[in-house]
């Protein structure tokens, strides 16, 4: 039987996309000097950046090595504290188990955090390890992993743009588009004035026949989203997405009651199962958004995608559409009918020079065509592994 013979969690390098060339860009990102709504926007010395306050630990990588020698590879986020918890306990625990019980390995970490919580800080250490043993397990049985979880249910993923530079996401052939929200409750009506601005030129930039949907990043109280979808209602918009603080699940429901015809997402900040499940049950939301590099891996989507589709739910997980990862869920669940591809970098620069991982797929007009080879298909070898560490 194949076993599990070491796990390792480092810390990634920040530099590591590895597409060819380095084509100048014609413009900055939206990114440089933006301000993005908050939630610490209410606190003037946190309001205009809020890279001030968010942690500086670095990605993650995971690798999994079996008894036989085969390996997969995993990634996640927020360095030294999900690098502990792999690497001290988590990972020297499942030393030993069968290297392809996916569901039993998921299972045993997520119940391993029982005493500190398998949300948060957890489920990013459980995604990380999850997502190396799909890889893994691809790679043994010689099936890219969305054939091991069912098959494709497209040819290719329809995907959105998210960011704030429209005209480069049309150029780029995108159909729709997603906006980051600039202003929240503490700008008062200046600021819904200059979101209402927003999102009016970005609807005449693109015309009737291009979605929008608006991304407001836990900035937001009850009162202020329905505000601001009053203002919105004209041009209209896919959904108001992420607006109100995750752990706020009253708050939801409220929202929910106060606009019922309006779409919402949200999820990208949950991260078990049973927290969709509440939100799935009560028809909080109309988009559940987990990330699958948070939320458990592609074992904690699969859940939260199952519970999404006995209530009819749309699953699009958050910035899907820009790992590999992401890549194969979104070609194998039926529920899941679109991807989002986060665009950061500058206007100009070719999608293919921005991507994580030299195997994986990159939208062309808005689809993206996911890769066969075997595990996730990532095109890496140990030493190129190696090279991303830290």
């Amino acid at each position: 039987m194949l076993t599990i013979e070491r796990i390792e969690a480092f810390a990634i390098r920040s530099d590591i996309a590895s597409g060819p060339g380095h084509t100048p860009a014609r413009r900055a990102p939206w990114l440089a000097g933006a301000e993005i709504a908050a939630p610490l926007a209410r606190h003037a010395r946190f309001k205009r950046d809020r890279t001030v306050w968010r942690p500086k630990w670095p990605a993650v990588g995971c690798l999994v090595t079996a008894s036989d020698g085969s390996w997969g590879f995993g990634v996640s986020r927020y360095g030294s504290p999900v690098i502990a918890i792999v690497n001290e306990h988590f990972g020297p625990l499942l030393i030993g188990e069968p290297a392809l019980a996916t569901e039993r390995l998921w299972d045993m970490t997520t119940r391993f955090a029982s005493p500190y919580g398998a949300g948060g800080l957890s489920a990013y250490a459980t995604s990380a390890i999850d997502l190396a043993l799909w890889d893994l397990k691809g790679k043994v049985l010689k099936r890219p992993v969305y054939e091991l979880i069912g098959g494709p249910s497209r040819s290719h993923v329809e995907c959105y743009a998210t960011g704030n530079d429209t005209d480069w996401h049309m150029e780029l052939g995108f159909r729709a588009t997603k906006l980051a929200c600039p202003h929240g409750p503490a700008d008062g009506l200046e600021g819904l004035d200059a979101n209402e601005a927003l999102f009016a030129k970005a609807r005449e930039l693109v015309g009737p026949q291009v979605e929008i949907m608006l991304d407001c990043w836990m900035s937001m109280d009850v009162e202020y989203v329905v505000r601001l979808a009053q203002r919105l209602a004209r041009y209209e918009p896919r959904w108001i997405e992420d607006s109100l603080n995750p752990d706020d699940l009253d708050g939801f429901e409220a929202l929910r009651r106060r606009l019922p015809g309006v779409g919402l997402a949200g999820g990208e900040h949950w991260y078990v199962p049973q927290t969709f499940l509440h939100a799935a049950s009560r028809r909080l939301l109309d988009v559940l958004q987990p990330d699958i590099g948070w939320a458990g891996g592609l074992t904690g989507l699969l859940r939260i995608a199952a519970i999404a589709d006995a209530a009819g739910i749309a699953v699009i997980p958050h910035a899907g559409m820009n790992t590999p990862y992401g890549q194969h869920f979104g070609l194998a669940v039926p529920g899941s009918h679109m991807g989002e591809f986060f665009l950061g970098s500058g206007v100009g620069v070719p999608l293919d020079e921005t991507k994580l991982f030299p195997g994986q797929g990159v939208p062309v007009d808005g689809k993206v065509t996911v890769s066969d080879a075997p595990g996730f298909g990532l095109g890496v070898d140990l030493d190129g592994i190696a090279r991303m560490k830290a």
